[in-house]
């Protein structure tokens, strides 16, 4: 039996959220297609996001930003770990080409992983790129507070434009010259929301608030400030070593339990850290989105355009997030109705396109 190889970004949860989203749909159009995952992101995150048996292999896939917290980023780690990165070793290629070749791996789906792109080539298989944003383009927005990042840009960007198959996902950051662009990926709920909501100890006309930050594990200072805004639930994961309720606050803990797209879906707004992935669930669900953005990440500004077009919401300056005046705006937030879910999900051409694909699995 033939495989895919998705070689997959470990920066943050987003992209293996995304690449989920695409491997899900793809098995369940081709059930007898083997899967290998080759990135640092956590087996368990693939654990709890897909439903079939894959293989699992330790990869760095790419360096991505390194964080210091969810909104801070340490630039000169970053330049030194590219600089450990790259260029490639040969003997690193050979040996994931072989271990491709080995798995009857037959096209790699890339999510903005170079390695991916270069180990398809080395191992005589096609490469679909996947992206809202590549490297080289994140890194050019750092130039002027760090110049280390210039001698990899060039670089970056010739092994991005050498994939077989390049699909922007929208909302995408720079268009692509002979890129198909595709519609938001996410992740499908799998539990109704009545499921969901009683689970969490909520009713169905209780409304309700997702606050996320992206997966990473955060310190939130300002919780208690959100018990005097009465008549709203918090759903808040990663606040509590375990399942608790602590007025309008429901606490969970990190890994959960809970599917993240469900928690979404039984949400009647989101409060988070403006990513990607919990964008594009956001509009899935057809919620409202207050947002906050990371000040210097390209992709962010790109982001929050998106949401003040297609999602009803609102920003958050990072530098009132701790201060919790916010609060006294989500009575409103929660009014908002919510958006018909959209027709199409772009996990749906991303498969199709992997599946019709010449040296197709």
């Amino acid at each position: 039996m033939s495989a895919i190889a998705a070689f997959i970004s470990s920066h943050g949860f987003g992209h293996a959220a995304r690449a989920c989203a695409i491997l899900e749909t793809l098995h369940n159009k081709r059930p007898d297609l083997r899967v290998e995952i080759f990135t640092g992101a956590p087996r368990w995150f693939f654990e709890s996001s897909l439903t079939f048996r894959f293989g699992y292999h330790p990869t760095l896939s790419d360096v991505g930003l390194v964080q210091s917290a969810p909104l801070v980023e340490d630039l000169p780690a970053t330049v030194e770990r590219l600089g450990q990165f790259m260029p490639f070793p040969v003997h690193q290629l050979n040996s994931l080409a072989y271990t491709l070749q080995k798995l009857d791996c037959r096209i790699a789906l890339c999510d903005i992983s170079p390695v991916g792109i270069i180990a398809a080539h080395t191992a005589g298989i096609p490469s679909v790129l996947v992206e809202n944003f590549t490297w080289d383009w994140i890194y050019q927005g750092y130039l002027e507070a760090e110049p280390g990042f210039k001698p990899f840009l060039a670089k970056m960007q010739a092994i991005f434009s050498s994939a077989s198959y390049h699909l922007q996902a929208r909302p995408y950051c720079e268009p692509w010259d002979g890129a198909t662009v595709i519609e938001p990926v996410s992740r499908q709920p799998r539990a109704s929301r009545q499921e969901t909501r009683s689970r969490l100890g909520l009713s169905m006309d209780e409304p309700a608030i997702l606050l996320t930050m992206g997966g990473i594990p955060t310190s939130y200072h300002y919780l208690d400030d959100l018990t005097r805004v009465k008549d709203i639930a918090f759903i808040v994961p990663g606040a509590s070593a375990e399942q608790e309720k602590r007025q309008n606050l429901i606490l969970l803990p990190h890994r959960s339990g809970f599917y993240h797209p469900d928690l979404m879906h039984a949400a009647d707004a989101v409060v988070a850290k403006v990513g990607y992935s919990t964008l594009s669930e956001a509009y899935h669900a057809g919620i409202p989105f207050a947002f906050v953005t990371r000040r210097h990440f390209r992709e962010s500004q790109v982001l929050a355009e998106f949401i003040r077009q297609e999602l009803a919401g609102f920003e958050i300056p990072e530098e009132e997030l701790e201060a919790a005046a916010w609060a006294d705006r989500l009575p409103e937030l929660v009014q908002v109705p919510h958006r018909p879910q959209p027709a199409i999900n772009g996990s749906e051409q991303a498969a199709d396109l992997i599946i019709s694909a010449p040296h197709q699995c």
